[in-house]
C-alpha cells in the first residue's frame, strides 16, 4: 500500500485564508465608513468582509492544534509551543471580529482589520489574483 497524502492540509489552508483575509481588509479599507449608508451594497459587502475575516481567523486558529500535531508525536515541543504562541492571536482577533460585526462596530472592524493587517504583512496577494471574492455570504453564516 502506497502513503495517502492529504493534498488539502491544514498548513495550506492557513495560507489560502491569510490571503483571502489580506484581500478582505484590502477591499474593506477601499470602501467609505459602512455606517453611512452611502449604498446599500457597499454596508452588505462590508458585513460581509467583516463576517470573513471573523469566520476566517476562527478556522485558522481550530487548525492550529492539527497543524503541530505531527511535532508533538515527534516530541519537537518547543516548536509546537512557538508555533501556537505565534498563531494565538487569531482566534482572540477573530472573536473580537466577530462581536464588532455582529454589533454594526464599524470603528473596532476599522481598528481589528489595522491590527490584523499588521500580523499578516508579510502575506503577499497579487492584483490579478484568482480568489474572486471569498467573503460572499460570510454574513449569513456569522449571524446563523
Amino acid at each position: 500500500m502506497s502513503r495517502v497524502i492529504n493534498p488539502d492540509s491544514a498548513g495550506k489552508e492557513r495560507t489560502r485564508l491569510t490571503k483571502a483575509i489580506v484581500l478582505a481588509i484590502r477591499e474593506l479599507a477601499r470602501q467609505s465608513d459602512p455606517s453611512t449608508g452611502s449604498g446599500r451594497g457597499h454596508v452588505a459587502e462590508a458585513k460581509d468582509q467583516a463576517a470573513f475575516i471573523a469566520l476566517a481567523l476562527q478556522t485558522i486558529a481550530d487548525g492550529i492544534d492539527v497543524s503541530v500535531a505531527a511535532w508533538e508525536k515527534r516530541d519537537y515541543w518547543v516548536k509546537a509551543d512557538r508555533f501556537r504562541m505565534e498563531w494565538a492571536w487569531a482566534g482572540q482577533m477573530g472573536e473580537k471580529m466577530k462581536i464588532a460585526a455582529l454589533n454594526d462596530d464599524w470603528g473596532s472592524v476599522a481598528m481589528l482589520s489595522a491590527q490584523i493587517a499588521q500580523k499578516l504583512q508579510k502575506v503577499k496577494v497579487s492584483e490579478r489574483h484568482r480568489m474572486g471574492k471569498p467573503w460572499v455570504g460570510a454574513w449569513e453564516k456569522l449571524s446563523e
